[in-house]
């Protein structure tokens, strides 16, 4: 991953520098630690946690990460396991196995969504009717302690080379539910996540807001017809006469219940309103 594309501005460094986000994930990530009461373990044994959390967190941050990994992710055990099946590849089972892994522990410590939703959800009524069977967390984090150890043994296989990762691996499956308790905290402390609105409540904040700027567009067509009329009663020109008309028929048109009957100048308007957005 090129970490040039993904900067950010430092606001707690008076210099106000640019740093690769690498640099916002792990330092935030070691503050959850401190923060938990679950700092790195003495000697450095997880300096290389650490840094896989951070690269994965900035990972997330990258859409061409997600099309890369989207072959290996299956949402349920069985879909893992009929792929698996089918293949006696090792280092496509390592792939298999590492990718829903990490993911599984992005969606329950960053997204707070058990269910994977990341996965790639589902529409429609089949979907909602899965909705009902979807894993608990405690049943995810079990999932993600399982294959984190299914991809540390095929790790040892494929990564002879680079057995780094193999120990990597092999800490995140021990310590699942503890860095999804680290990373649960990085969520609302150092990335302002919320959780996600029901659509009911997205109906209701929609139409709160819609009957505010409906009442504010109703005030501002009253004041605009008044202030239209008023002219025209001092000057009492045509050209007045058709403002003042059509500022009625913009009210008219926002406000069916507005009434005006045209009288001469000098005389009040007979107009009437009755409409409050609800």
């Amino acid at each position: 991953m090129d970490a040039s594309r993904f900067l950010f501005t430092d606001l707690t460094d008076a210099a106000r520098s640019v740093k690769p986000s690498y640099y916002f994930m792990m330092r935030s990530l070691l503050h959850s630690r401190i923060d938990t009461g679950l700092p790195s373990q003495s000697g450095g044994e997880e300096e290389d946690v650490n840094v896989y959390l951070a690269h994965l967190l900035q990972a997330f941050g990258d859409s061409a990460y997600f099309e890369s990994s989207r072959p290996y992710l299956h949402r349920y055990d069985h879909e893992v396991f009929d792929r698996l099946s089918q293949s006696t590849d090792a280092r496509l089972k390592y792939k298999i196995y590492k990718t829903n892994a990490d993911f599984l522990l992005i969606s329950i410590g960053i997204f707070d969504n058990p269910s994977q939703t990341l996965m790639g959800p589902g529409h429609g009524p089949a979907a909602a009717h899965r909705a009902g069977f979807e894993p608990s967390e405690e049943a995810t984090i079990g999932r993600g302690r399982t294959y984190y150890q299914f991809a540390y043994e095929y790790s040892q296989l494929v990564n002879r080379k680079h057995p780094a990762v193999t120990d990597v691996l092999e800490k995140l499956s021990h310590g699942f539910d503890r860095y999804a308790q680290i990373l649960a905290h990085l969520r609302g402390e150092y990335l302002d996540l919320i959780q996600q609105f029901s659509q009911g409540e997205i109906y209701h904040l929609e139409r709160s807001v819609n009957r505010e700027q409906l009442r504010d567009k109703l005030h501002e067509l009253q004041d605009r017809f008044l202030d239209a009329y008023a002219v025209w009663r001092r000057s009492g020109t045509e050209e007045d006469r058709k403002m003042m008309l059509a500022a009625a028929e913009a009210l008219r048109e926002l406000d069916p219940n507005f009434k005006f009957d045209l009288e001469q100048p000098g005389d009040s308007p007979a107009a009437d309103s009755d409409t409050d957005p609800e």
